[in-house]
């Protein structure tokens, strides 16, 4: 079995309710995690939309999230988590507000085989670096939204 994540609040390759969006109040929705590897020593988790006119846009980067994780609930981060900046400019969630259209929104897990030494507020870029080499397994859930 390979790594998975999903979520109760909506199916995979469905649409994301408006709660989790601008255009709700704006939290992270709730993650469930699965068959984590026994070599895996940190999480990280990236949520992207790469339908953004400037290309992909970050919502959302957490690391160093302990592989014994089973749930990330609603309007949190795991506990001893870092979070990086997002392209809100905000060390946050930031959910889905596409300015037209359906745009998909893509949470990817990563299984490391490290801690990363990444202060909180890193980049994208940084935590992306920082992963290079270290992904043991990997796993994706996807969203839609589009505003009314």
């Amino acid at each position: 079995m390979s790594l998975q994540i999903s979520s109760t609040a909506f199916e995979n390759n469905s649409n994301i309710p408006e709660k989790y969006t601008c255009d709700g109040i704006n939290v992270n929705p709730p993650l469930q995690i699965f068959n984590v590897p026994e070599n895996a020593k940190s999480l990280a988790l990236i949520v992207n939309d790469p339908d953004a006119p400037a290309g992909q846009w970050t919502h959302w980067l957490v690391w160093n999230i302990d592989p014994k994780t089973a749930d990330i609930f609603e309007n949190s981060t795991p506990l001893g988590s870092a979070v990086g900046i997002n392209d809100f400019k905000e060390v946050s969630w930031g959910g889905p507000c596409p300015p037209t259209g359906n745009h998909q929104y893509q949470f990817k897990l990563y299984a490391l085989d490290q801690l990363l030494h990444l202060e909180h507020g890193s980049t994208l870029e940084q935590l992306e670096d920082a992963m290079l080499g270290h992904v043991v397994d990997q796993a994706e859930y996807v969203g839609y939204y589009s505003r009314s």
